[in-house]
């Protein structure tokens, strides 16, 4: 029995030994596949890297080009009231009244449902009949070339002569800073339904490395008198003047009338043509536009606003109240390639073109839809509301 005694005192050491033995490979294997703790991230840190991820698949908004009846959205622009207008609750001519709007009233436009733009002045905010209401031209076509001369030096001439108290005088203000295109600009005023041609027309020039030039859209009545009378009164004191603008088939209210014209009301605009040389693509808000940062303006058979026979698109007097007569006129020998070319783009966007004067067109259009409550034209535009489009914007 002793020695069975001893046997299993032997046996339990040995078992000992080889648990010993095993632990010890155990650690060992521990200590060859430690990572020190420096190198493991803290959980806040392996959530900062999640976040850094997914910030970095994370796609901004990619500027592009707008695509509608114009190059940018109306949403944004200022427009402009041609008329009084009742400022309405909702798109309905039988909604309430908010406030009157005298014409001439500047305002933002924040949405566009069928013939009503929702607006804002200040604190006042509501509906307005779009119809009767002027947009800012470089707010919703800003490749275009834009250069109202009569607001820092006007270009008003007869036979080559200046005009008293009106050639070489800024007649009215009309320039001021724009936020929506980050820049000082002209301001434009057309009729909203006008604009539209205009695009079409400028889309045209485009096309063909050309660009318009426009150097007047709305002109306020105090300046339109204020050019008859020192027309007027040129032409008496200067034969040669009076010839220029009172030879058959000419008048001098070819030229300029003392009445209300089409500028005032807001449906004539006056236009040269440009060469491109260069351009680029620039962001505006969340678009794309052209800028053109180089160009030529063409030779016309006069400068622009030189008011006489001279100036003159046709051989003959066409109505200027009629949208087809011009197509049987026969163009005047000084009417060069470029003079028509100009033409060919206004009256294919379906502008009407006056007679006596290659850089002026009409929107008999426009005309006839405004013509039982037309503007006069007896107020100043000076004030810009407009801000910058964004993707989704009308």
């Amino acid at each position: 029995m002793i020695w069975l005694k001893k046997y299993n005192v032997i046996l339990i050491m040995a078992m000992l030994i080889i648990i010993m033995l095993l632990t010890a490979c155990i650690d060992r294997t521990n200590v060859d596949n430690f990572i020190p703790n420096e190198s493991i991230p803290a959980m806040n840190e392996v959530e900062k890297s999640s976040e850094i991820s997914a910030d970095e698949v994370i796609e901004e908004p990619q500027a592009r080009m707008y695509e509608g009846d114009l190059e940018l959205p109306v949403v944004g622009a200022t427009g402009f009231t041609s008329i009084s207008l009742d400022l309405k609750e909702f798109p309905k001519s039988d909604s309430e009244t908010i406030d009157i709007f005298e014409a001439g009233t500047a305002f933002e436009i924040l949405r566009e449902e069928g013939d009503w733009w929702f607006i804002k002045r200040g604190d006042l905010a509501g509906w307005l009949q779009h119809n009767y209401t002027f947009i800012n031209l470089p707010d919703v076509i800003p490749s275009i070339i834009y250069d109202n001369t009569n607001t820092y030096s006007s270009k008003f001439v007869s036979s080559g002569k200046d005009i008293p108290n009106i050639s070489n005088r800024a007649l009215y203000p009309g320039k001021t800073y724009n936020e929506r295109l980050e820049s000082e600009e002209y301001i434009m005023p057309v009729l909203y339904s006008m604009s539209k041609k205009v695009h079409l027309a400028q889309q045209l020039a485009l096309s063909e490395g050309n660009s318009l030039k426009i150097y007047e859209g709305f002109r306020p009545y105090s300046v339109q008198k204020a050019v008859v009378e020192g027309l007027s009164k040129l032409a008496d004191d200067d034969p040669e003047v009076m010839t220029g603008i009172n030879t058959l088939p000419w008048g001098i209210n070819w030229f300029i009338t003392d009445g209300v014209s089409n500028h005032q009301m807001g449906y004539g605009i006056d236009l040269s043509l440009v060469k491109i040389n260069s351009k680029k693509e620039v962001p505006i808000g969340e678009y794309t536009r052209v800028l053109i940062k180089d160009y030529m303006e063409y030779a016309m058979p006069t400068q622009i606003h030189e008011l006489s026979g001279a100036s003159a698109v046709f051989t003959t007097p066409v109505s200027s109240q009629n949208a087809i007569d011009w197509k049987t006129a026969t163009y005047a020998d000084s009417m060069n390639e470029a003079a028509i070319k100009l033409q060919t783009y206004a009256t294919t966007a379906g502008l009407t073109p006056l007679a006596s004067e290659w850089w002026h067109f009409n929107d008999l259009d426009a005309r006839d839809e405004t013509a039982h409550n037309s503007s006069e034209g007896d107020y100043l535009l000076t004030e810009i509301y407009s801000s910058s489009p964004l993707i989704g914007d009308n």
